[in-house]
């Protein structure tokens, strides 16, 4: 049987299991009701995994977009007419709608803000939802039509059980190829900070805010199929509290895990049903003590199982297969290289100021094309924060920066990225959990425009194949090609410098900017980077790095460019830098 088969093959039973669980001679019609709220908090908990355990976006309120829509729908059924069915668009509409604008403001958010404001629009609505008269106030809304196909209706537990289960399943399906694409990437590449994901055109704030309005779509469906299977809503399922058990619910099955989701609901809704008949028989008095209980389990997970149990599980399970490569995909579009000797990058009186430290002074240098530039200096010299005021991660004081004549300065990082700019980082950013191979295609993030729509149906394969295999050649290219498939977290860190070079590589760039490349890389490692690099310098490739190690820059560099704190102190060719007075000074305290 291929691995293929066999990493299939747990999914099939799953589906199968789930198709006849109903059907089941002796199961009890309490147990098919469970097994349909376990499907309805399935669908919320698999958005709280893409937003929470994948975007880094903790949300305490999701159970406010099940409430809008599952009133849309009381609204539209009750008020004027129209059937469950009918309502299933509005109820995304308006849902999504309110996701959007609440998204606009909330996804900007960072750090404890941001799920401070989702508890502060959940208690919001909540009360909305009681307050307006039209809503029916607390009491809500009763006497809604269940669901119905051809006549006949859908009111059992049993027969309601298959539109939620195939809704959770579309939804698994959904997540899952949403996940595996170049938006899916970019959602993962935030749990490695904003500013990696934007030096290679990124869009952060459009990937947080897609994945707040999926994450809210899911919730709204799962209320547009609770209102017609409760027959009735009102505020008390739509509080902060359902959000707190929603968000347990992705943490306890596993928050990077979309099956997980599903793992996470199925535990915590009938482990609340149990609790709720056994703690009082315990204690001997009644009250909501299941939250204790619940509390203490997500203390426990958090330190014992952070990334839940669905990995425990996964361990036992048939491996993945690996990604397959196609090494015959057209190739991406590439990039006219500069001309040889032409003037690319031209900084002139740039200055950068944090308060009352200067730290760029000035500095003014210029990069040609096909050269490799040295940028060296002691510790604080300000190569790092020069390095980020060429890639709009900083914004310069004063000073202009231009690329091809065009000035860059002022530009946000995702633009310069497009001009043709990539680099790497001092300290590596890369997503520990991603393969090798993922992390490399982000750099193709610009290349191509497969759409979130696309993504999910699976019509993007065609240019996915094309990244893909731009990535896997990039890898060959730096000498990782047998460690594709292999957790980013997992390789050395010299490795994963390697890897940055390929991940900024496949940006296909004109300018490479190279933040301490050689650190951490033993004599031998050196020897093939910088092979590496005077291979893409005679491709035509300009390249500017940040290095310590002066043997290393001393024989690679056509050019250098002296820092110390902050100010330019010389310039010129490695001979002319290896006996300058104010370099030896610089470095070496001054030579008789």
């Amino acid at each position: 049987m291929s691995a293929r088969l066999k990493s299939w093959l747990p999914r099939v039973v799953a589906i199968l299991a789930i198709a006849i669980f109903p059907l089941i001679p002796g199961v009890p019609e309490f147990w098919v009701t469970l097994a349909g709220y376990i499907g309805l908090s399935s669908l919320v908990a698999i958005g709280l995994v893409l937003l929470t355990g994948v975007g880094g976006m903790t949300s305490f309120g999701q159970a406010a977009f099940v409430g809008f829509g599952a009133y849309t729908s009381a609204v539209l059924t009750t008020k004027f007419g129209l059937s469950p069915w009918a309502t299933l668009p509005f109820a995304l509409l308006s849902t999504g709608l309110m996701a959007l604008l609440i998204g606009v403001v909330t996804a900007k958010l960072s750090g404890h803000y941001l799920p401070l404001g989702t508890i502060a629009w959940g208690i919001s609505f909540f009360y909305m939802f009681g307050n307006i008269e039209a809503l029916g106030r607390y009491d809500g809304i009763s006497g809604l039509p269940a669901f119905s196909i051809g006549g006949t209706s859908l009111i059992s537990a049993r027969a309601v059980f298959y539109p939620i289960w195939i809704s959770v399943l579309i939804a698994v399906v959904l997540s899952e190829n949403l996940l595996d694409s170049r938006m899916g990437r970019a959602v993962r590449a935030l749990r490695g900070g904003s500013v990696a994901a934007e030096s290679f055109g990124v869009d952060t704030a459009r990937a947080k805010l897609v994945i707040f309005v999926y994450a809210a779509l899911l919730a709204g469906l799962a209320g547009w199929l609770y209102a017609h299977v409760q027959r009735s809503v009102s505020p008390s399922p739509f509080g902060i509290n359902a959000g707190i058990e929603y968000l347990l619910m992705a943490v306890l099955g596993g928050s990077g895990y979309v099956v997980g989701g599903v793992l996470g609901a199925t535990i915590v809704t009938v482990l609340k049903d149990q609790l709720q008949n056994i703690l009082p028989k315990l204690i001997g008095t009644g009250g909501n003590f299941e939250s204790i209980v619940f509390g203490i389990l997500m203390v426990a997970v958090l330190q014992l199982a952070r990334q839940g149990l669905w990995p425990f599980i996964l361990a036992l399970l048939p491996r993945p297969a690996d990604k397959t490569i196609n090494a015959s995909a057209p190739a991406l579009s590439h990039r006219q290289a500069p001309d040889r000797g032409a003037p690319l990058l031209s900084v002139d009186k740039a200055r950068k100021e944090f308060g009352g430290l200067v730290a760029v002074n000035d500095v003014s240098f210029t990069v040609k094309g096909g050269e490799i530039v040295g940028l060296i200096g002691p510790n604080g010299a300000g190569k790092s924060t020069l390095f980020n005021l060429l890639t709009g991660v900083l914004g310069a004081t004063s000073g202009e920066v231009r690329y091809r004549g065009e000035r860059i300065d002022g530009m946000p990082a995702r633009d310069i990225a497009k001009q043709g700019i990539a680099r790497t980082f001092q300290h590596v950013k890369l997503v520990a959990s991603m393969s090798v191979l993922e992390n490399v295609a982000i750099g193709a993030h610009l290349r191509t425009r497969p759409g979130v729509v696309s993504s999910m149906l699976r019509l993007d394969r065609g240019e996915e194949a094309r990244m893909l295999a731009e990535a896997a050649r990039q890898l060959q290219r730096v000498g990782l090609g047998e460690h594709l498939h292999k957790p980013a977290g997992s390789l050395a860190l010299g490795q994963q410098r390697i890897a940055e070079i390929a991940r900024a590589l496949c940006l296909d760039p004109a300018l490479l900017l190279l933040d301490e490349p050689a650190a951490g890389l033993r004599f031998n490692e050196k020897q093939q980077l910088a092979g590496l690099l005077s291979r893409l310098r005679a491709d035509g490739m300009t390249i500017l790095l940040v290095e310590h190690d002066m043997d290393f820059v001393m024989r690679l560099t056509d050019h250098i460019v002296v820092l110390v704190f902050g100010t330019k102190i010389a310039e010129g060719t490695p001979a002319a830098i290896a006996t300058n007075p104010q370099v030896l000074e610089a470095y070496l305290g001054g030579v008789e």
